[in-house]
């Protein structure tokens, strides 16, 4: 088992898309008030005071969508400033990008991983849930001014949806050709989707590097994330394509992270809530450091027996909460 050192912050549970495989259309959002996320003064001091001291210097800031965060830049600033931080990232849908890349980056932050699930706006609208205009171009413009501004790699993460853009595999692996840019292919989850979701509703990423083999050959990379993306290239390219394997090859066996959704929970697994602790209420309860301290490293000992195909949520097929709800 790695050493768990790597912390995924949602920020928020809220998100200006709704895309089928995270916030399914149809499914009753009982978004977090306000007054109920963590601030950013108890994300910095969880950080600083527990995770640091615990050997956490991996973190991400996740959501819902996390560039909705009011003061996102100064808690980046904040968290990048910590001398322990050897890593900083955001994952992001990228809509809002284009006007915050630059401060982001002069604030600190080291990586951005970009959702991008589509290369034909028809498409890309009908997965995202949108209606009115499209937003194809304003998100590819976020990822332009992301490149643009220095931030390098650059990662685009693309969740495979069978008989919705599973035919724009070649295009999309193509953008790793002539840029720097890692391409992530990421099998579809049973994440608060059950009716999308049937005996096999993801494409297994053997397939997807044979249709990529047969058109490019791909070589093994010696490129390696914080994640659990296998890294391969095609010969020659600039950048990389990952397989997140999640469903066809489970690899709770190499995961080092866990999760503090919006709300202040912490969560072992991304399917498994066994032994979450609520350390917002302990934070604003006064519970001292070393008690939280205490709990957590309980929790990262109980880890490694926790695993998302066996998790604690009273089904055996689907999960009740959304990615938004649980933080990506």
């Amino acid at each position: 088992m790695p050493k768990i050192d790597y912390l995924r912050i949602s920020l928020i549970d809220k998100c200006n898309f709704r895309c089928q495989y995270c916030m399914p259309e149809g499914t009753k959002l009982d978004y977090v008030l306000n007054q109920e996320l963590l601030t950013n003064q108890e994300i910095l001091a969880l950080v600083q005071d527990v995770f640091i001291p615990l050997g956490f210097t991996k973190f991400r800031l996740t959501g819902g969508e996390p560039l909705l965060r009011p003061g996102l830049v100064d808690l980046v600033r904040d968290l990048a400033r910590l001398k322990a931080t050897e890593d900083l990232a955001l994952t992001t849908n990228g809509f809002l990008l284009a006007d915050l890349a630059q401060p982001l980056m002069d604030a600190g932050l080291k990586r951005i991983n970009i959702s991008l699930d589509s290369l034909n706006p028809a498409t890309f609208d009908q997965i995202i849930g949108n209606r009115g205009r499209s937003r194809w171009q304003q998100t590819w413009s976020g990822i332009l001014a992301a490149h643009r501004v220095g931030f390098d790699p650059l990662k685009l993460n693309v969740v495979v949806i069978p008989g919705v853009n599973d035919t724009e595999v070649l295009d999309l692996a193509a953008l790793s050709i002539e840029r720097n840019w890692h391409i992530r292919f990421i099998e579809f989850m049973p994440i608060g989707n059950p009716e999308l979701f049937g005996d096999k509703a993801w494409i297994d990423s053997v397939e997807l590097r044979r249709l990529i083999r047969q058109k490019w050959g791909l070589v093994e990379s010696n490129i390696k994330g914080n994640g659990p993306a296998d890294v391969f290239q095609i010969p020659d390219a600039k950048g990389t394509l990952g397989f997140i394997s999640q469903m066809s090859e489970c690899f709770c066996d190499r995961c080092n992270r866990v999760r503090l959704s919006a709300d202040g929970w912490l969560r072992p697994c991304l399917l498994n809530e066994t032994g979450q602790i609520d350390l917002k209420t302990a934070l604003r309860s006064g519970v001292d450091t070393a008690d939280l301290q205490r709990q957590v490293g309980q929790l990262l000992l109980l880890k490694p027996e926790i695993n998302f195909k066996e998790r604690d949520s009273g089904t055996s097929g689907t999960y009740t909460r959304t990615m938004s709800q649980i933080g990506g």
